[in-house]
């Protein structure tokens, strides 16, 4: 590169570094707190209450610089922020847990159907359970049979033959709390089939309907 070359492109280097700073420069315009209007090249510290204005060096607003917060309001509006950001998220899983209900359950039959094979399950576990009541009784009836030849003095009893007496008896009552326990099982699936079936038919006929404004996993949950 010849001498000539070097010093003009010098000169292109200084003449850019010379107004870089004013082609960059920022603009800041603020009204203080006595209502004097004050413009500066940067933030003022004058105006940190309140709204300050980055102007364009055409004059036009480039963005408002919101007041700086004091500690609590910092807090409010994290709070404010947090709070938002859990209701986003709730109703993004609400819609998310209604489209997995119309996919598993598209029409009310597959929702009965449904019904019906959770009930049958807890139907057949209680049929057990009386089938086992029942042979327990049968169980009972030897016992007491080997019994009668106690029965003028029952205390004569051998002890094995009371410990029968007691296991029966005790076998007995679990059942019948297995068979109470199933019982209130089927309650609380027929409530929670009930309350998925009011959500489900909101659902159904927001996606049968074809002028609906919202969309069938916006429909919220019933509490």
């Amino acid at each position: 590169m010849d001498r000539k070359k070097i010093v003009r492109l010098s000169s292109l280097l200084l003449i850019a570094a010379v107004f870089a700073p004013v082609a960059f420069a920022q603009i800041f315009t603020c009204i203080d707190a006595s209502g004097r209007k004050i413009t500066s090249d940067r933030p003022i510290p004058e105006c940190l209450s309140k709204d300050q204005k980055e102007l364009n060096p055409s004059g036009t607003v480039k963005r408002v610089v919101k007041p700086v917060m004091t500690a609590e309001e910092q807090r409010v509006a994290d709070q404010k922020l947090k709070s938002e950001a859990e209701e986003k998220a709730r109703i993004e899983e609400e819609r998310r847990k209604n489209r997995a209900l119309l996919s598993r359950y598209p029409n009310r039959a597959a929702h009965d159907k449904e019904r019906s094979t959770a009930l049958a399950q807890v139907d057949d576990v209680i049929l057990a359970a009386q089938k086992r009541i029942g042979e327990l009784a049968d169980q009972r009836k030897g016992i007491n049979e080997e019994l009668e030849f106690y029965k003028k003095d029952p205390s004569k009893a051998p002890a094995s033959l009371r410990r029968q007496i007691e296991d029966n008896e005790k076998s007995v009552a679990v059942q019948k709390r297995f068979i109470t326990d199933q019982d209130d099982e089927k309650k609380r699936a027929n409530v929670r089939f009930d309350e998925e079936l009011d959500r489900l038919r909101k659902l159904w006929a927001q996606a049968a309907a074809p002028t609906a404004t919202a969309t069938p996993t916006s429909v919220p949950a019933k509490k």
